[in-house]
């Protein structure tokens, strides 16, 4: 690295605020933290981050296939509602396409929990599963895309408006991440490559 001039990217301080919200109904935690999948629209981990401009948060959620760690749906907006969790689930099953009894994991906040997401579970025939109160960790393949997200692009600018992080996140998602980064679960090819491997359980 010294020879070629590259410098590691580093990451901030993060505290963990999360609470446990027992009191609300949710799916039993299905996934159980095994992060592997024998193919493609078997698993998914949904979530969501925040991010700071100039103009306000804008919130970023995702939906990642296990299979590959691709990212399979993506929607920003300035606001944290069920709308933009839905939006992000509806991209990713209609690109997808997954057949009946795929299982869609998330962590216990709202908009996941809400009327309209968990309708798009019966609509599509998928199985739920949520993360135990207060284990951030059950969901961490989601978390850890945002914290290299956030290493690797978010923490490295300052954007002045929602638009011009919305456009370089699409940007690093879409024609970055899923087409050129090497990731080592996937035998440090590209989720492109989902195609070309098989995944095995260790």
């Amino acid at each position: 690295m010294r020879r070629e001039g590259i410098v590691a990217c580093t990451e901030r301080r993060f505290r963990w605020t999360a609470t446990a919200r027992a009191e609300l109904p949710a799916a039993p935690d299905r996934l159980r933290r095994d992060f592997t999948a024998a193919a493609p629209n078997q698993r998914w981990v949904a979530d969501i981050t925040s991010v700071r401009t100039g103009q306000g948060w804008l919130h970023l959620a995702l939906v990642l296939d296990l299979y590959a760690r691709r990212i399979v749906g993506w929607a920003m907006a300035p606001t944290l509602d069920q709308a933009l969790a839905s939006e992000a689930l509806a991209m990713a099953l209609a690109d997808r396409r997954p057949a009946p009894g795929l299982l869609v994991h998330s962590d216990r906040g709202g908009p996941y929990l809400a009327t309209r997401v968990q309708q798009q579970f019966v609509a599509h025939r998928a199985i739920a599963s949520t993360s135990r109160p207060g284990r951030c960790l059950d969901n961490a393949v989601a978390e850890s895309f945002f914290h290299t997200l956030k290493t690797e692009l978010v923490y490295q600018h300052r954007y002045r408006t929602r638009e011009e992080a919305r456009l370089a996140i699409f940007e690093y998602i879409a024609a970055f991440y899923n087409r050129t980064r090497r990731h080592s679960s996937n035998g440090y090819r590209s989720p492109e490559h989902e195609a070309h491997y098989v995944v095995t359980r260790t």
